[in-house]
């Protein structure tokens, strides 16, 4: 009975699709964000280094710590607030507009979104130098 409950609660949207991303909640530099909406979203089309620290072999490794990537994305799509029990920065942010990749594996919505805030929110954290390209998923994207 809980788990269909909660497998409704996070929702991958089908890549194509546009969608509105509040955001609550930062993990690290390319997400997930928690939104208010339901989806959780991996920024596309970056990588930064996991919330360990490390960088996975098969993606770009930036220079920048895990936490400084984390800290730019929350001053991309809003304002910290706190932190949550389980880590997590608590966010409050305008809403976005995303446009759906599809599933970025797990419960995660790979999308490119826009903010009022900052514009494209893939070239935004390219700026912050904390994140690289990801050519695999970056594709012919233009800041």
């Amino acid at each position: 009975m809980i788990l269909p409950l909660l497998l409704a609660a996070v929702q991958i949207v089908p890549a194509g699709e546009s969608f509105q991303c509040t955001p609550t909640r930062v993990w690290d530099g390319d997400g997930p964000v928690w939104c208010a909406e339901g989806p959780r979203l991996r920024i596309a089309g970056i990588a930064a280094r996991e919330a360990d620290g490390s960088c996975r072999s098969n993606q770009p490794c930036p220079k920048a710590t895990a936490i400084q990537a984390r800290d730019a994305l929350v001053d991309v799509i809003g304002s910290r607030r706190g932190v949550s029990r389980e880590g997590h920065v608590l966010v409050t942010g305008p809403t976005m507009t995303c446009r759906s990749e599809g599933s970025a594996g797990g419960s995660r919505t790979a999308a490119w979104c826009t903010s009022p805030k900052s514009g494209d929110v893939s070239c935004a954290m390219v700026r912050t130098r904390t994140v690289l390209t990801w050519p695999r998923y970056w594709r012919n994207h233009r800041c």
